[in-house]
């Protein structure tokens, strides 16, 4: 179920929740076992963002000279 949850989630909704993350881990006031959790949390959306992203770029299509569109290389 929770992976649904994550299937759900756009790259901007977990860019602005780690943005949150990173300013509650900058915050003197959270403790280490807060920081310890929010560090994880951080991290399974740095993963979510990776996987979204791998899945987009090989999506990409690029125009060839022709005006037809063919998959996108590096």
């Amino acid at each position: 179920m929770a992976d649904e949850k994550k299937e759900e989630k756009t790259l901007e909704k977990a860019f602005s929740e780690l943005d949150v993350l990173a300013g509650r881990l900058e915050d003197r006031e959270t403790s280490l076992e807060d920081s310890f959790r929010l560090y994880k949390q951080g991290m399974e959306l740095l993963k979510f963002c990776n996987e979204k992203l791998d899945t987009v770029e090989k999506k990409m299509l690029q125009m060839n000279e022709d005006g037809s569109l063919g998959e996108f290389s590096r």
